[in-house]
């Protein structure tokens, strides 16, 4: 099936994010085994593998349009060194990927690819309900309990 291009280039421009968003989960959660945070860790490489599963549906819808995936372009990463600086650096990443999964949620509407649009909103749902809400959480509880507390809780 030949697809939209707008669609594809769009398609595109969010697997760059899902794929960074992959490697830095990836990285991170590697730190945190390294570390002993080991609750981190799992939470983390869960979230790697979340991701890796976003990047695999647009890759697959792409395909399925006759697009052709980009997988070298990699937008917003960047690895943190503390546990507040990765959290951040994750949350930061997720609250770019809402922001450009919206937008092409909307050009998906303008170009009437409601298929695409609705594999969005369940990419959107699991980003802005499950990452970012998480991350939320656990800067909240570093700022609550104290780093030294929070640190302890997740070995």
């Amino acid at each position: 099936m030949q697809g939209n291009q707008k669609v594809i280039d769009g398609l595109n421009a969010l697997l760059g994010y899902e794929l960074a968003a992959m490697d830095q989960y990836f990285a991170h959660s590697q730190m945190y085994l390294d570390w002993g945070l080991n609750k981190l860790y799992e939470r983390i490489n869960h979230e790697f593998d979340d991701e890796k599963g976003h990047a695999t549906k647009l890759i697959e819808r792409m395909l399925f349009l006759g697009g052709q995936p980009d997988m070298q372009t990699r937008v917003g990463f960047k690895l943190g060194t503390t546990v507040p600086d990765m959290l951040q650096s994750d949350l930061r990443v997720e609250y770019e990927v809402a922001e450009k999964l919206r937008e092409v949620i909307a050009l998906c509407e303008t170009e009437q690819d409601y298929v695409s649009r609705d594999m969005l909103l369940i990419l959107l749902d699991d980003t802005e309900m499950d990452h970012a809400h998480w991350l939320e959480q656990q800067l909240g509880l570093i700022e609550r309990l104290g780093l030294p507390n929070y640190l302890q809780s997740q070995m």
